[in-house]
């Protein structure tokens, strides 16, 4: 069974596609990027404030994770913003072209603006997984339905618990992981090269089974297929009345899901545990915002609950001033940058008065 080379994707920018969903720039005017690229990337260090002030510049909130296996993240802004950070990023030369999907609202998804150094663009825990080197084969959304309706195919999602709850594929197999590091174990635990010849995975965007499938083909399994572009690019691309998708698809960003058309889902989030929470849920005894829910009252300590109580409380008087909620890593770079030209305008002053005298 040959195998596809990860590069073979990420020199395609997907959401130059006619069926891309429609930007309105009245009232979806805010673009959603989600982004990510597999590549040598040795001086990654280096780059973390000039993408950071980069985002800044252009407005642009979200998160980016870069890494010496490459770049990872979603980005949100207007139309131009968007455009001038992604441009930039392609103009590094170890990123290069990438591949992005892009949805849109009406409303900024994120509150902050990150510029994260990490071991890893996404987190497995298995050292030496290189995608670069063998991942499985990749699979169209428009050929998915068939190779997932095939009774000799496994399909496995490969999400965390809480994310396959609000929507997956139908047959899909839930691995019941917390976190994307255990993925591993499950495997080891639950599947054999022997019996599963045929395995098809799937993921939001397409990161996970980047590491998943080529995690799969080391130990041993040799036909692995995946969803290219993920999740999103699926509801993109196929038409509800075709689709074999169940619910609504997490999202790691304010929306906290979307539905089939890329419009925000019907769950919120509780900011305590992070857990999607149903209208249902928001009624409960257990919900006091921004503290817990039916899903955390029990697992939060009293300083826990009065930490989140806190943070809560200092969201909102940030929202009464118009002002985000940021992190030290931001405030650091924008006082950076405030006494970068506070300095350049005293040596400008003090140059006139030489030149005056």
């Amino acid at each position: 069974m040959s195998t596809t080379q990860n590069s073979n994707i990420q020199d395609t920018t997907v959401t130059d596609d006619k069926s891309a969903p429609a930007y309105d720039s009245v009232t979806n005017n805010i673009v959603v990027a989600a982004l990510y690229k597999f590549t040598r990337f040795a001086d990654f260090e280096q780059y973390r404030e000039p993408i950071l002030n980069t985002m800044l510049d252009n407005e642009v909130k979200g998160t980016l994770l870069i890494a010496g296996e490459g770049i990872n993240g979603t980005i949100s802004g207007t139309r131009q913003g968007i455009d001038n950070v992604l441009e930039y990023l392609r103009s590094i030369e170890a990123i290069g072209s990438f591949t992005f999907k892009e949805s849109y609202t009406d409303a900024q998804p994120f509150y902050r603006t990150k510029v994260k150094l990490k071991k890893e663009i996404v987190t497995m825990g298995v050292e030496n997984i290189d995608p670069l080197q063998s991942v499985g084969r990749y699979v169209k959304p428009s050929e998915w339905n068939a190779l997932i309706s095939d009774p000799d195919v496994i399909l496995i999602d490969t999400r965390n618990d809480y994310e396959v709850k609000i929507g997956t594929f139908q047959n899909a197999v839930n691995p019941n992981t917390e976190t994307f590091r255990e993925f591993p174990e499950y495997v080891a635990k639950e599947l054999d090269p022997a019996k599963h010849k045929k395995v098809a995975m799937f993921c939001t965007g397409g990161i996970r089974c980047e590491k998943s499938t080529a995690y799969m083909r080391e130990q041993g399994f040799e036909e692995v297929y995946h969803l290219e572009g993920g999740i999103l690019k699926y509801l993109e691309e196929v038409p509800t009345s075709d689709s074999m998708w169940q619910g609504d698809c997490f999202v790691f960003d304010n929306r906290v899901s979307v539905n089939h058309n890329l419009e925000k889902g019907s769950y919120e989030q509780c900011f305590a545990c992070r857990m999607p929470i149903t209208a249902d849920d928001m009624q409960s005894l257990a919900y006091v915002k921004g503290e817990s829910c039916p899903h955390c009252i029990d697992k939060a300590t009293d300083e826990q609950k009065a930490r989140f109580r806190e943070r809560e409380h200092q969201m909102q008087l940030a929202k009464k001033r118009g002002e985000a909620h940021i992190g030290s890593d931001v405030i650091d770079v924008i006082e950076k940058r405030k006494a970068a030209k506070i300095e350049a305008r005293l040596q400008a002053e003090a140059a006139n008065h030489i030149k005056a005298d």
